[in-house]
């Protein structure tokens, strides 16, 4: 544990490779040497190397692809699925989140009740705290302007979000490309019930009554992200 601890810091000690690592985070899908060559306006080689570096502490995976235009197959990068967590001494709260949360289950359907209600209950909460940081009024904003609101709740969240809001229709399209909750959310039907619900109360806060339905979810095979779709938003 130590050993890989030390290796990870050492690795993303280097500014560049730092945000490497970020901005393949921030993707939807796998990038290449090249891609990262121009974005960072590096040498192919340099790239090559900080990605070489990140797959090495399991951060990134690689694979390789034909692109259809001839010649050998390139590699492409995307993030791993491993948990990369650092902390001095160590701790380990999934285990602890897994305890909680089976003791509650244990209760029945008054338990999951009561886990699906306390994260609709933290998704307001932390809506209506980042907007009051901010020191904003949300009966001044459009819906258009609290969308974008709820765009940067789900980023500080670690969701990796993506929204589409029709002005015309007034509805929204809301995807999630990363789950906090993923290594218990794809074992237990009730931790995804409680993450709708934590996602539900942020739009709740801006549009209240409204319901989110879910579409799909990243567990489903060939899909990379939770998608929700909202009933009308009410109109300010």
């Amino acid at each position: 544990m130590e050993q890989q601890t030390l290796k990870i810091t050492g690795v993303l000690s280097d500014p560049t490779r730092f945000s490497i690592y970020q901005y393949v985070a921030r993707q939807h899908g796998d990038v290449t040497v090249q891609e990262i060559a121009d974005t960072f306006k590096i040498h192919a080689n340099v790239a090559r190397l900080h990605l070489t570096k990140l797959e090495d502490v399991n951060m990134l995976v690689s694979d390789t692809k034909k692109t259809g235009k001839g010649g050998r197959p390139s590699r492409f990068y995307y993030l791993s699925d491993e948990v990369v967590s650092l902390q001095f001494p160590y701790r380990d709260y999934q285990r602890l989140s897994e305890i909680a949360i089976q003791t509650l289950l244990s209760l029945g359907e008054a338990g999951e009740a009561a886990l699906v209600e306390t994260g609709r209950r933290f998704g307001f909460e932390s809506a209506k705290a980042y907007v009051g940081s901010l020191d904003q009024n949300i009966q001044d904003m459009s819906p258009k302007e609290k969308v974008k609101f709820i765009e940067k709740i789900a980023l500080n969240q670690g969701l990796n979000p993506e929204i589409h809001y029709d002005d015309e229709s007034n509805e929204a399209v809301f995807r999630i490309f990363n789950c906090t909750y993923k290594e218990l959310a794809k074992n237990s039907t009730a931790v995804c019930k409680m993450h709708h619900a934590q996602i539900n109360g942020i739009f709740n806060f801006f549009f209240e009554d409204m319901e989110l339905k879910e579409e799909s979810t990243m567990f489903e095979k060939h899909e990379m992200a939770c998608t929700y779709t909202s009933v009308v938003l009410p109109k300010s």
